[in-house]
């Protein structure tokens, strides 16, 4: 059995607490007493000691050898100093190197995005958009209907059926007349609903219109006005729809705007992936603010990402669509087509930005080939790897998550479908830096103009715009937009991402299906949609994708520091040892020096402080008291001299050791008889004399 520690053994008994007391003790008297030298000494040292070449030559050599070697020694130090300054310089630069690199394995397929060009049926959102389709067709037959000049006028705007002037004029369309000599004419298209079209303004169809088309926009109930002109009729009659239809339709509810959109029955009516039919029925929804419904594969949400391993069409995704663009909504949209993307498993498909569009009537081939980019983060790159670093909300994150939620909890409100959306993270979306300079703008939009539009997903406890309830946002929408301070501050606060997939796409088109065989193919797919024999399909709605690799092999390129920390120290070394001979240790020298001639001027610095606070507090010098007072001190025992002389002779008594005055009777004062006075006098001047 081991005998127990005997105190102070541990490190804990008193025997440590003295050991450590001296030392600190030792330490304290070293920092008082300082390296115990002057500047003079301690530079002679260092260069008497030092491992650099050439300070030694400048104490151990002649007068003349000195004056070269001290020459020689400044200039190379000072070389020394300015190429650390290039090295330095170059590595707080942060450049880049790019390479490429060739990969050949299986990749994943890219989640592939398909829409149709309406975001929904018209025969479903006929009867919200009813007021606002009769003021347009109005206006379009005053717009194109000929002018008083031709000696008829125009047909009253309210002939045939009752119009909602109200709707027409919270954004209504104007026509201003240009005149050389004169002001601007501007007059309300429609006015009161009757009466014919300005005498000064024909008809847009007229060889030489002398109007314009332009868009009214109001606010502070009418008293600040503005108007947005165009080159051409077109863009100002699609421009007014678009902004009264998305008052009128922002007032739907999420769950009623994707029943009116085009479901996965009616659009998709064949899938297939390599040699395996996908299920055309339950593909992931995802109600698009620009798109509408829009139906998305391999986005691997809920379900592993597909890989391809061979090139060629054989082994990609083939797809047959119908759009029935017969369906779409006239006034808001005039392109026919499907609208499709590729983009990375996860993201969010910004269509109107990226996506491409697949004509009607055609097969439609896209040849896909991948590139990988991998930036370095900061200070490399103002990059960002999942936009957490990013001040702005990215309120694409859950979009998906809530719409699934309020597709599954049937009744519930759309503040709870909120809240159970958050909790699954599993179904967010990446960032992206177009979902980072949407969600910019909508917060800005919200901000300014205290709603939300309703082309972009709305924060937590805001309202989407209408003119019923918000009957300035058309005026600050329109502002905003083309603000030039506010998009530079999107673009200034929102980073591209770190690492990113780019899909090259090689696009070609033919006719399909063909005269010859449009028969057949028309009838059996109608018969697999509807059980019917009638031909219900045609050649201006159906569209055929072949989407594939269009080679069995992807590029990475990467990133690489053109300057290290290893490059830096190494070409740091590298300069120092070729002009001084140095190293390291030589630094560590150098720092040494330094420390101690910082500590040499604080120890001076001290003493200095030190003496003069002495000097101050010290009391002012006094005058010391005459011979005649120590006299009178000493044989006059009633004389009272002043303090301070009595205080400066008792310190002078204490201090030195002295005897009394003698006691010589001459200098008594008496009275003597005239004649002993001048017997005396003489007596004692004739001695003087003589003396």
């Amino acid at each position: 059995m081991d005998p127990p520690p005997l105190s102070g053994e541990d490190g804990s008994g008193p025997g440590s607490k003295r050991t450590l007391k001296r030392y600190l003790v030792k330490a304290l008297h070293r920092l008082q007493k300082g390296p115990g030298y002057t500047y003079r000494e301690l530079l002679v040292w260092y260069c008497d000691n030092t491992n650099t070449h050439g300070p030694k030559r400048i104490i151990r050599e002649g007068p003349k050898k000195k004056f070269t070697w001290f020459i020689l020694t400044l200039l190379f130090a000072s070389l020394v100093v300015w190429q650390w300054g290039i090295l330095i310089n170059a590595y707080l630069s942060y450049n880049v190197t790019a390479s490429l690199a060739i990969g050949f394995k299986s990749m994943t397929f890219p989640a592939v995005s398909i829409c149709s060009a309406s975001p929904f049926k018209y025969s479903l959102v006929k009867n919200r958009l009813k007021d606002l389709d009769r003021l347009i067709h109005v206006a379009l037959e005053r717009l194109l209907s000929p002018g008083p000049q031709n000696g008829t006028e125009a047909p009253p705007a309210n002939a045939s059926q009752k119009l909602n002037m109200k709707l027409w004029r919270q954004i209504p369309l104007v026509l201003i007349a240009e005149s050389p000599g004169g002001d601007p004419v501007v007059t309300d298209l429609l006015g009161d609903g009757s009466g014919p079209l300005p005498t000064n303004c024909p008809a847009i169809a007229a060889e030489e219109p002398t109007c314009k088309l332009a868009i009214k926009l109001c606010r502070q109930n009418g008293t600040e006005c503005e108007y947005r002109n165009f080159t051409s009729a077109v863009q100002a009659v699609s421009e007014w729809y678009v902004l009264q239809s998305t008052s009128i339709l922002s007032r739907m509810s999420m769950r009623e705007k994707m029943s009116a959109g085009y479901q996965a029955k009616d659009i998709i009516l064949a899938c297939l992936y390599g040699a395996q039919p996908c299920n055309v029925r339950t593909p992931p929804r995802l109600y698009h603010p620009d798109h509408g419904n829009c139906y998305i594969f391999n986005w691997g949400m809920e379900e592993k990402p597909l890989l391809s391993s061979n090139p060629g069409a054989e082994f990609g995704l083939k797809l047959i669509l119908d759009i029935n663009q017969t369906d779409y909504l006239p006034f808001l949209t005039s392109t026919a087509g499907a609208r499709l993307m590729l983009h990375d498993q996860k993201s969010f498909p910004f269509l109107k930005d990226e996506g491409i569009f697949a004509m009607a009537g055609t097969e439609t081939s896209i040849g896909v080939m991948v590139d990988e980019l991998q930036r370095l983060e900061y200070p490399y790159n103002d990059c960002t790897v999942n936009g957490s670093d990013i001040g702005i909300e990215n309120l694409y994150e859950n979009y998906w998550a809530l719409q699934k939620e309020m597709k599954s909890c049937g009744n519930c409100t759309l503040e709870e479908a909120a809240e159970r959306s958050a909790a699954k993270s599993q179904l967010r979306t990446t960032y992206s830096i177009q979902a980072c300079l949407r969600s910019c703008f909508q917060q800005q939009m919200v901000d300014t103009c205290h709603c939300g539009h309703s082309t972009f997903p709305l924060p937590e406890g805001d309202k989407y715009c209408n003119n019923k309830d918000y009957p300035d946002w058309a005026h600050c929408y329109s502002t905003l937009r083309g603000s030039l301070t506010h998009r530079q501050f999107c673009i200034e606060s929102c980073k591209e991402t770190c690492n990113n997939t780019q899909y090259k796409m090689t696009i070609s088109m033919a006719d399909w299906p063909s005269e010859a065989s449009e028969d057949w193919i028309f009838r059996i797919l109608s018969y697999e949609r509807n059980k019917s024999e009638t031909i219900t399909l045609n050649k201006s709605g159906i569209i055929k994708l072949n989407i594939y690799f269009q080679e069995y092999n992807y590029r990475t390129i990467l990133e690489a520091a053109t300057t290290t920390m290893v490059w830096l120290l190494s070409n740091l070394g590298g300069q120092f040892g070729f002009w001084m001979g140095g190293s390291v240790l030589c630094l560590i020298e150098f720092g040494e020096i330094i420390i101690d001639f910082l500590w040499i001027t604080i120890l001076n610095l001290i003493g200095w402080c030190k003496g003069l606070r002495q000097r101050r507090g010290k009391a002012p010098p006094t005058a010391p008291p005459t011979v005649a007072q120590r006299v009178e001190a000493h044989t006059n025992r009633a004389f009272r001299e002043d303090e301070a002389a009595a205080r400066y002779l008792q310190a002078e008594t204490a201090c030195e050791p002295g005897t009394p005055p003698p006691n010589y009777d001459s200098l008594r004062v008496s009275t003597l008889g005239m004649g002993e006075l001048d017997s005396d006098g003489e007596a004692s001047l004739s001695d003087h004399k003589m003396a």
